[in-house]
């Protein structure tokens, strides 16, 4: 056998047994991938599904003024249900307002909603409490018709950067100043 011959063997065998060793890496039910999860506030119970939970506040340094829960919720079950209420520990219940009309706000079956950003369902809280800072990871608890009640702990940021366009339609004014809109148009 020619040394090119050889060398091109032990080339393929090479390339077959390191193929062969990162193929095993990512295989079978209890993979190292599988372990990996997003870093935002997610829960299930029985059909329901809360995932990207996040309680955004004012932009810049405000502390007053209102703050909005975004979130969005699945339903896997068979039957609609109706999100009834939605809570911040220590902040109050948020005002809960559908898409389109009025009423209860309802997730379909096998079905999702959006909370927050233009166009979506809202959860507002009008006048939250001093617990809601920044940084901190708050308890929310969502309540649902039939499943009771959701919690998990969300994010609270201010709504700047990638939450400019998802946090409170109204800005508060300064002293001396009328509220306006803010600029994102939510």
């Amino acid at each position: 056998m020619s040394s090119s011959l050889r060398r091109g063997a032990l080339a393929a065998a090479a390339l077959a047994i390191s193929i062969a060793s990162l193929a095993a890496c990512a295989a079978g039910h209890d993979a190292q991938t599988l372990q990996i999860r997003p870093d935002n506030a997610a829960t299930s119970v029985g059909p329901i599904k809360v995932q990207n939970a996040v309680v955004v506040t004012q932009p810049g340094t405000r502390t007053e003024g209102p703050a909005v829960v975004i979130a969005t919720l699945f339903n896997t079950g068979k039957t609609d249900q109706t999100l009834d209420a939605i809570s911040v520990e220590g902040d109050g219940t948020a005002q809960i307002t559908p898409a389109q009309g009025s009423g209860k706000l309802t997730i379909p079956a096998h079905g999702s909603v959006i909370i927050g950003g233009k166009g979506n369902a809202s959860a507002a809280l009008p006048n939250p409490g001093s617990g809601l800072k920044d940084g901190n990871a708050q308890k929310v608890t969502f309540t649902f018709s039939q499943t009771g009640d959701v919690s998990l702990r969300a994010l609270v940021v201010p709504a700047e950067g990638d939450f400019d366009k998802w946090g409170p339609s109204n800005i508060p004014a300064a002293p001396g100043d009328e509220a306006s809109p803010s600029a994102a148009g939510r």
